[in-house]
């Protein structure tokens, strides 16, 4: 059983709301932030352009042209004119071009100062990198023209003078009206940063944190293509610039049910593109500080929700106020909501199936079967939304299952701490000629021979082995072991009766491991979600390991996280995803082994099998057991996902 995506009023084409002018030669928007003028990538259909285009179809018109002469940045919001007829491009394209279009931006700062309260910036930009843009003040600039020390003078590039005048100021917060006079890349955003007032909420120029840019396109003039008019089209700044002017304190819970529902649905609108794909049903409509509800998360599954509630044990503080955002979560639509609670200290989790933790049933609306089927990029994958912490399948590696499937082509693949498998379903829809799934719970490895059966993977190719990951690895590598493509995705913590596993300080060894595995040419995904553990010192540990490993990295790639987990304002995200690719000098010759007990043989898996207790057996992803043993009593922080 597969059910549809639900939930589908929450990802309409294009909102009517955000239309503010419409003619037979205009129309203009009211752009929301994170969304793109136009799609960056061509399977992309989240943009302006592509969304409301979309919904002109399906209101009938006969012509969906837009005529695009204006572009805003993902992150600023607001005004944004297209034409709707090609015969009013012309005079529209004549009044940008030779800029005698009024823009008008509201922006906010931090640390204004005695600034004079009006002013002109007057640099040339030229490219930096990481995408971004350096302003070099012109010779002769003011106090407030200048880009930094001496070394940032120079002629070239190309100029860009901004006009602002300071609206309101409250304390050391400021909002700026700023109107520029030519259009270049992130002018704004980077002259004001050259001035020493990067905006609010904009990380490549060292904004303070914020839920969003607070940049916001507010008026645009200029002439009606037709009647020669003057036009004037205004959209006022969103309510996030006043609560940040204001310092309002920041507790999204305080406005109730209402509050977080509509919170609610202004991050399901970011997932549009995921939703809207037509091949996924199962995805993050809310994750935590990065869509402004911090300690929750609301995932769906077809037509069912599921909630987790972080810092939610008994007596901890500061934990998400549980009958609200239930309720929220209830009134977007789903048939049921299930809910699963997340103690801050993992610790106190002694059976992660425990009611108090997670309920079996949906506890608003309707419960989900036992186990039904979902799609991610048309891959289908058995769930199980009231079996413990865990689903059957962790979301936040959707696009990396993706990548995995564009590199498996005629691969042997490998996948430790498989949990269900989800990885090598996606190898081998990639055309993965041989693969071998590990992971220490028995459960787990027979939902992934499941979900490899539903795809009718061939067993004698396609092997799963129920084994402890550490000793499997060195028994692999005595075997004289080789795999093109490895994917480590390890607990961030687990604790058995004999001892411990801690991504913190293990992952090195554990990836020295792994890198000894890797065929001539082969690739290692490596990902962690220990929060402790930062982007840079994650690299360092894979670099590390693969010197141990006498391995040749000649790539080391950072992998961005879908979507749908966006990270939380001023944070790194919790995701770490690494792709390492080595050379290709000589290595040994791939040998063959016994096949594992309870799985037909496969050329070069090794016979390993976990004991009960098995050093560093995977702790947690609670939801995996389906016969046999129960997962170990603590459980991994995997969970939380």
């Amino acid at each position: 059983m597969t059910p549809r995506l639900a939930l589908s009023e929450l990802f309409p084409d294009f909102h009517p709301e955000w239309i503010l002018a419409e003619d037979e030669d205009l129309i203009v928007v009211d752009k929301p932030a994170g969304m793109s003028t136009h799609a960056p990538e061509a399977d992309r259909i989240d943009d302006v352009v592509t969304r409301l285009r979309a919904f002109l179809r399906g209101r009938g018109a006969a012509d969906d042209y837009l005529g695009i002469h204006q572009r805003l940045d993902r992150d600023t919001s607001g005004v944004l004119l297209f034409t709707r007829r090609r015969e009013a491009n012309a005079a529209v394209a004549r009044q940008f071009e030779g800029r005698t279009v009024q823009k008008t931006y509201v922006a906010a700062v931090a640390g204004f100062g005695d600034r004079a309260p009006r002013g002109t910036l007057r640099h040339r930009l030229v490219p930096a990198p990481g995408g971004a843009m350096r302003a070099i003040a012109e010779a002769g600039a003011g106090r407030e023209d200048r880009g930094g020390g001496r070394e940032d003078r120079g002629g070239g590039g190309a100029l860009a003078i901004t006009r602002y005048r300071l609206l309101e100021r409250r304390g050391d917060r400021a909002l700026l009206e700023l109107r520029p006079e030519t259009g270049r890349t992130h002018q704004l955003r980077v002259q004001l940063a050259a001035i020493g007032l990067p905006i609010v909420g904009d990380p490549l120029y060292g904004g303070a944190p914020a839920p969003r840019l607070l940049l916001h396109a507010a008026e645009l003039r200029l002439d009606h293509p037709s009647t020669g008019a003057a036009a004037t089209y205004r959209s006022p700044p969103p309510a996030a610039f006043e609560a940040w002017l204001a310092a309002a304190p920041d507790d999204p819970y305080a406005g109730g049910v209402e509050a977080v529902e509509r919170a609610m649905r202004e991050a399901a609108e970011r997932r549009y593109g995921v939703a809207r794909a037509g091949d996924t049903t199962a995805l993050r409509l809310v994750h935590g500080a990065g869509d402004g509800l911090p300690s929750v998360s609301v995932d769906l599954y077809g037509e069912h929700l599921v909630v987790s509630l972080f810092g939610g044990g008994e007596g901890e503080p500061g934990a998400p106020p549980r009958d609200v955002v239930l309720d929220a979560a209830h009134r977007l639509g789903a048939k049921g909501v299930y809910v699963k609670v997340r103690p801050k200290h993992a610790s106190v989790i002694v059976d992660a199936r425990r009611e108090e933790f997670a309920p079996r049933h949906a506890v608003r609306g309707e419960s989900a079967p036992e186990e039904f089927t979902v799609l991610e990029h048309g891959l289908p994958f058995k769930v199980r939304l009231g079996d413990g912490l865990s689903t059957g399948i962790f979301l936040d590696q959707r696009e990396n299952r993706r990548r995995v499937r564009e590199l498996a082509r005629g691969a042997r693949v490998l996948n430790l701490f498989a949990y269900t498998g989800a990885f090598t379903v996606a190898a081998v829809a990639g055309g993965a000629r041989e693969s071998v799934t590990v992971d220490v719970s028995r459960g787990a490895i027979a939902w992934a021979r499941d979900n490899l059966d539903a795809l009718g993977a061939d067993p004698a190719a396609h092997v799963v082995v129920e084994a402890d990951v550490f000793p499997w690895l060195k028994a692999a590598a005595q075997a004289g072991q080789r795999f093109d493509l490895i994917v480590l995705d390890p607990p961030s913590f687990a604790t058995t009766k004999k001892s411990r596993f801690s991504a913190a300080s293990d992952f090195g060894a554990l990836a020295a491991l792994a890198f000894r595995l890797l065929a001539p040419g082969g690739r290692l995904l490596a990902c962690t979600n220990h929060r402790g553990i930062a982007r840079a010192r994650f690299r360092r540990h894979l670099h590390e390991a693969a010197r141990e490993a006498g391995c040749d990295v000649v790539q080391m790639k950072d992998l961005p996280d879908p979507v749908d987990f966006p990270s939380e304002p001023g944070s790194e995200s919790h995701l770490k995803s690494v792709l390492a690719s080595v050379g290709a000098p000589g290595a040994p010759a791939v040998k063959s082994a016994p096949a594992v007990k309870g799985a037909p043989a496969v050329k070069g898996a090794p016979a390993v099998r976990a004991a009960k207790g098995a050093p560093f057996a995977r702790a947690a992803k609670p939801g995996g057991a389906r016969k046999g043993p129960a997962a170990p009593a603590r459980p991994s922080r995997r969970g939380a996902r």
